[in-house]
């Protein structure tokens, strides 16, 4: 096995481990236990100035959660296809030009 092939196994291993772990453990606490950071700040300010009003509104409110959940995974998919491309793009022209500089010029 080459060597690459065993360290992205084990980076892939890694993530695994570190997105079941917390769900296996039970860790977490409350209602929501994984709320994001922006609702458990915003339970911070409401905790400590109860008569805190926000400066701005949100542009568009998510008629539920569900479909607010949908736009963040659209959202992080189209970044992870753009990443993608962009990194499987930059290896061609990379082996491309490898390949040009091995071939003898006439």
């Amino acid at each position: 096995m080459k060597r690459f092939t065993r360290v992205n196994l084990l980076l892939l291993l890694a993530v695994l481990v570190l997105a079941v772990a917390p769900v296996a453990l039970g860790l977490g606490s409350g209602e929501e236990p994984f709320t994001g950071a922006d609702a458990l700040a915003e339970q911070a300010i409401v905790a400590d100035h109860p008569d805190y009003e926000p400066w701005f509104a949100p542009i568009y409110q998510p008629p539920s959660g569900e479909v607010e959940s949908a736009l963040f995974a659209l959202q992080a998919a189209l970044g992870a296809g753009f990443l993608g491309y962009y990194f499987g793009v930059a290896r061609t022209r990379q082996r491309l030009r490898n390949t040009a500089a091995e071939q003898p010029r006439a």
